[in-house]
């Protein structure tokens, strides 16, 4: 299988699908939950942090890419191993370091050869489409 660098719009569109698929998560979580008489606050809160929180680094770690990444047909993969996934650690931090910059984080991807994010640059990741 022959990879290429992720250019900006697969990765733009993967985030769409992401956005689309925590949301509908959430809005299923929320009507499963109202099925029950009383859960707690806290409850509510723990399984929404775990879902937007959560989703990206095990998804990224586990399986190379969230279902949006897999729907685009791009992974994220070790830099310096293009076949293997980055570990979870790295996925938390290339998450938080992405929700923090947004969209300024994305800046850096046409800026060079790898065509890495900031994030991707942090830990040491690439994006790859499959080709």
């Amino acid at each position: 299988m022959s990879y290429q660098y992720a250019s900006l719009p697969d990765r733009i569109k993967a985030a769409i699908i992401d956005g689309i698929i925590l949301i509908i998560a959430m809005y299923l979580t929320t009507d499963i939950l109202s099925r029950f008489d009383h859960v707690s606050d806290f409850v509510r809160i723990t399984i929404f942090v775990i879902l937007f929180f959560l989703y990206d680094p095990l998804m990224v770690s586990i399986f190379g890419g969230t279902l949006g990444h897999l729907l685009s047909d791009i992974s994220v993969k070790k830099h310096q191993d293009e076949t293997t996934n980055i570990n979870f650690i790295k996925s938390i931090v290339r998450f938080f370091l992405k929700i923090t910059l947004g969209w300024l984080s994305l800046l850096t991807v046409t800026g060079n050869e790898r065509k890495q994010a900031i994030h991707d640059l942090a830990v040491g990741s690439v994006v790859l489409r499959d080709v």
